[in-house]
């Protein structure tokens, strides 16, 4: 069933109040006050808001104009187009440079008024139709490209014959982390929320992605890496931060951002004794930072050609005696309390 667009007409003349009524009326849900403090309340209070809202400039209590205002500085209302109804001494140069998308001169002139309406509601339901559009090209060109990074990500992996599904068991421990760090009020609990939990997820997929630059007679050693080859190994992490910056707009993109953060900064120490850059404390970037916990975790809690797997317990004590050291404490804190997750998806991916 067709939704019948709604109209607000604001106006202390009755009479205008109910020109404007009939003149509306077949085509519009008419919603009416007679000042500005009234119509507030009425578009507060409304479920579905008006497609356009007429107001009178000179009203009682609050005028045209301040709820013009009032309207522009609330965020669910400032949207919502507003045509002046305006008198002869009415400053309508000014209103339009206020904001005002068009104005209706006293005494009314129906087919003007219906003309306006219509055609202002035409442009905004336009506008909301391309920004729909340009909002769902942009989360399909995301997907796709998520999807992409993580065929990388998986192919990197594959490449990695002892990694096994370590990416995506380091991915569940992210959202572990995340979940945990807002359910028990933490500090960073805002910060997570702001990221968005979903997204840090999906940007662990890539942390390891610059392996796919060191060679194979190092990433495939059967065995620990001597100085030499350990330093070639430790530019993981930069080569991985610069191929995700030259993926895309790491600054307008959240997901790449946060890629390119985990890139750098997953060997990164609390203490500032990791690598590459020696960053310490909270100027690791908060996303490195839970991903240092859920890489060392997974890589304890996994069997290597140079050492058994540790339980989740042997785990567990390792990471919270390292806090403080190699990481935040914080995280640290929120991992303990996630611990039998971990252990949960450990045992579950293997």
């Amino acid at each position: 069933m067709r939704r019948i667009p709604s109209v607000l007409v604001v106006d202390d003349i009755s009479i205008n109040v109910m020109i404007l009524e009939e003149i509306l009326r077949d085509s519009y849900r008419v919603i009416t006050a007679d000042n500005g403090k009234d119509a507030l309340e009425k578009l507060q209070a409304e479920a579905s808001l008006p497609k356009i809202a007429l107001l009178d400039v000179l009203m009682p209590e609050m005028s045209g104009r301040e709820l013009f205002d009032a309207m522009k500085a609330d965020a669910r209302l400032r949207r919502i187009p507003v045509i002046f109804i305006t008198a002869e001494n009415d400053s309508e140069s000014e209103l339009l440079a206020a904001g005002a998308v068009d104005f209706i001169n006293k005494p009314f002139l129906p087919e003007i008024v219906r003309l306006r309406v219509r055609n202002q509601i035409e442009l905004r339901n336009y506008s909301e139709n391309l920004e729909q559009m340009v909002e769902e090209k942009t989360a399909e060109a995301t997907r796709t490209l998520e999807q992409a990074l993580q065929g990388l990500a998986s192919a990197i992996e594959y490449r990695d014959i002892e990694s096994g599904a370590h990416v995506k068991r380091t991915q569940l421990y992210m959202l572990a982390l995340c979940e945990r760090l807002i359910e028990s009020g933490s500090a960073y609990a805002p910060d997570i929320q702001a990221a968005n939990p979903d997204t840090v997820m999906k940007s662990m997929a890539l942390h390891d992605i610059g392996k796919i630059s060191i060679p194979d007679s190092i990433l495939l050693k059967p065995g620990r890496l001597d100085p030499e080859e350990y330093e070639v190994m430790k530019t993981h992490t930069t080569k991985g931060g610069q191929i995700i910056a030259a993926l895309g707009d790491v600054s307008a993109s959240p997901y790449l951002r946060h890629c390119e953060n985990i890139c750098f900064g997953h060997h990164e120490r609390w203490d500032g004794k990791g690598y590459p850059r020696g960053l310490s404390g909270a100027n690791i970037p908060l996303v490195a930072r839970m991903a240092a916990v859920s890489d060392v975790y997974d890589a304890l809690v996994s069997a290597r050609v140079y050492k058994p797997a540790f339980t989740c317990e042997d785990a567990s004590r390792i990471i919270s005696e390292s806090s403080g050291k190699e990481f935040d404490p914080v995280i640290v804190e929120a991992f303990l309390g996630a611990r039998d997750r971990f252990r949960e998806i450990a045992l579950r991916h293997r």
